[in-house]
């Protein structure tokens, strides 16, 4: 769903009003509502990509609280270091493994060895480094203690899918 397509004209102003009438009264019924809606918006461009997001948004949920209650640096920046590393690790293998396997693809043709072509041809899903660096800023907040940890999962994925 693009923001120039029918669809978006109708599924705006449908969150919207949902937002503004139906759950105004409470701010666990807004967050509900922005994550699925987000959710949907996000899946419509296509739904397989939406396993990614939730792979972030838990994985750094969880490291959050995991960071608040560990009791030792140590064990803090382990988790930190996790939660860091699959992310990007993540995020880079989506975005360059089909340009770092081209270059050694061309390197070695230009040296005259004959390599095949091994590339994923992904499609970059749309919003993953904003979602993904987002997810993280709070990962590392909660470990620099400028935050706490959340126990509201729904709030935290509005927060991510948003």
């Amino acid at each position: 769903m693009t923001f120039s397509s029918i669809d978006f004209l109708i599924f705006l102003p449908a969150v919207f009003l949902l937002y503004w009438m139906v759950c105004s009264r409470s701010k666990n019924a807004q967050n509900m509502l922005i994550a699925i809606s987000s959710a949907v918006f996000y899946g419509w461009w296509d739904w397989k990509f939406l396993g990614l997001v939730f792979v972030t948004a838990f994985s750094t949920f969880y490291a959050g609280k995991f960071i608040q209650y560990s009791e030792t640096k140590i064990k803090k920046k382990v988790i930190l270091f996790s939660a860091v590393s699959i992310n990007v690790g993540i995020l880079f293998y989506l975005k360059y493994f089909d340009f770092f396997v081209n270059s050694f693809i061309d390197l070695m043709n230009a040296f005259g060895v004959n390599a095949s072509e091994m590339t994923l041809n992904i499609i970059l899903p749309v919003g993953i480094s904003f979602y993904t660096f987002s997810a993280l800023s709070y990962v590392i907040d909660v470990y620099q203690e400028k935050c706490k940890a959340t126990n509201d999962a729904i709030a935290y994925l509005a927060y991510v899918l948003f």
